[in-house]
């Protein structure tokens, strides 16, 4: 849950967006505030097992949590909504480092660590799938409700399995390389994990349902490349660099689409999540291994994925918005121009320049819902057909101009993959005796 929450609102943000009556940059700190809290306050919350016992601090962790969700459903504001976000990270961190060391005592070393660095991944990958779901059948506000119950049973869980630390007699540095990879593999992923969505619901207006259900490609892809590239018994540095390559490739699919059917972003999203798959856990076991305090180094992993994934943010997010603008003068000039030449009769274009004019004012800097404005046109039955043929071609001039507002940012996403790429094929220094 707490893994799943780096995203799990990215479906929701346009419902957060008009009920909270919030700008895109206030609502992009919806998750900006979340990964930046947990990322920052993962290896503090570490170095607090040499104080208390870690049943003790995850259980903490999850109450807090709970509670936080339970503040994130009935928040009236925008600002009081990132302000139970940064708590709920807070709790989240703790409860991170403290079921690590529970996972190590119930299922010894390899295989608790393991758990916990899959059940990372899988979180990560599902979490838009479960928001959208959740708010297309329910509410956004659901999204924190069905976690509160979950976590408030977890907390006598959690205490259920006694554990200690034993100080170590050695003190690894942290993997500098393998966690810089991470970060940069996380900011990369933000574009498929957030853009993506964002271009299916607001470019292409799709609903939260159905958007959750095409980028479900990308989680089923992740948990699938394990198992698929087990035969072939890969060295790690093979199989992340690999996953850094697919991953390049396929945000450069994403920005490259030639149409808005859901059917040409499969095969870009199977080659994100197979990259998924094949790094983000990868990369945090070999940050994680044979270094010691556990939890510190278990720290440092959550701090670079999500740090990641708070650059990727601040990145990519002025990029799309900025590109959204630039669209809009191109876009209504090209909605002028197909009204001018519709079928119509001279009244019937009067009527949907005026219905459309009021539509393009109300779109408050993102891609208009015209579904909604021809719903309401009141026209001549001879003007029908014209009109209903007029929406057809407004609307793929429509998801043109989101493909391409939403290029420049997969590309980036990209671009930041080939850099996690060089991250680990460029040679390595040679220690000096």
């Amino acid at each position: 849950m707490v893994l799943a929450d780096s995203a799990v609102v990215t479906l929701a943000l346009p419902d957060i967006l008009l009920n909270l009556d919030a700008s895109v940059g206030q609502v992009a700190w919806v998750l900006i505030a979340y990964n930046l809290v947990l990322g920052l306050a993962a290896v503090p919350a570490a170095a607090g097992l040499g104080i208390a016992r870690p049943h003790v601090v995850s259980a903490a962790g999850i109450a807090v949590f709970a509670g936080a969700s339970a503040w994130c459903a009935v928040a009236g504001s925008i600002e009081v909504l990132i302000v139970a976000r940064c708590v709920q990270a807070l709790g989240g961190a703790l409860a991170l480092v403290g079921c690590l060391e529970q996972l190590v005592t119930e299922r010894g070393e390899r295989r608790g660590v393991a758990t916990w660095v899959t059940a990372g991944v899988v979180g990560t990958a599902a979490g838009p799938v479960v928001g959208g779901l959740l708010t297309q059948a329910i509410s956004w506000q659901a999204i924190f409700v069905v976690q509160v119950p979950f976590a408030v049973l977890a907390v006598p869980a959690a205490l259920a399995v006694r554990s200690t630390v034993t100080p170590p007699s050695d003190r690894h540095r942290p993997a500098v390389r393998a966690n810089l990879t991470l970060a940069l593999m996380s900011a990369a992923l933000t574009a498929a994990l957030f853009l993506l969505v964002l271009l299916l619901v607001e470019g292409w207006g799709r609903s939260p349902a159905t958007a959750a259900v095409t980028v479900s490609v990308v989680a089923v892809a992740a948990v699938a490349a394990p198992w698929l590239v087990r035969p072939l018994r890969p060295s790690t540095e093979v199989e992340v660099a690999t996953g850094c390559f697919l991953v390049a490739g396929g945000l450069a699919g994403l920005a490259l689409l030639p149409s808005s059917h859901l059917g040409w972003t499969i095969a870009p999203q199977v080659l994100v999540g197979l990259g998924l798959g094949l790094t983000v856990d990868r990369l945090t076991s070999q940050a994680m291994e044979m270094r010691l305090p556990r939890a510190r180094h278990a720290g440092w992993t959550i701090g670079a994925r999500h740090l990641g994934v708070v650059v990727g943010l601040a990145v990519l997010t002025p990029v799309f918005t900025a590109d959204l603008r630039d669209a809009q003068v191109p876009a209504q000039e090209a909605v002028t121009a197909l009204v001018i030449d519709a079928p119509l009769t001279p009244q019937g274009k009067i009527a949907v320049a005026k219905t459309l004019g009021s539509a393009l004012a109300d779109e408050r800097g993102q891609v208009p819902d015209l579904s909604r404005a021809f719903s309401r046109l009141d026209v001549d039955a001879r003007d029908r057909p014209a009109a209903a043929q007029l929406e057809r071609a407004l609307d793929d001039q429509l998801e043109r101009a989101a493909n391409r507002a939403f290029r420049d940012s997969f590309l980036i996403g990209a671009g930041l993959a080939a850099l996690a790429l060089l991250t680990v094929v460029a040679p390595r220094r040679r220690r000096t005796s």
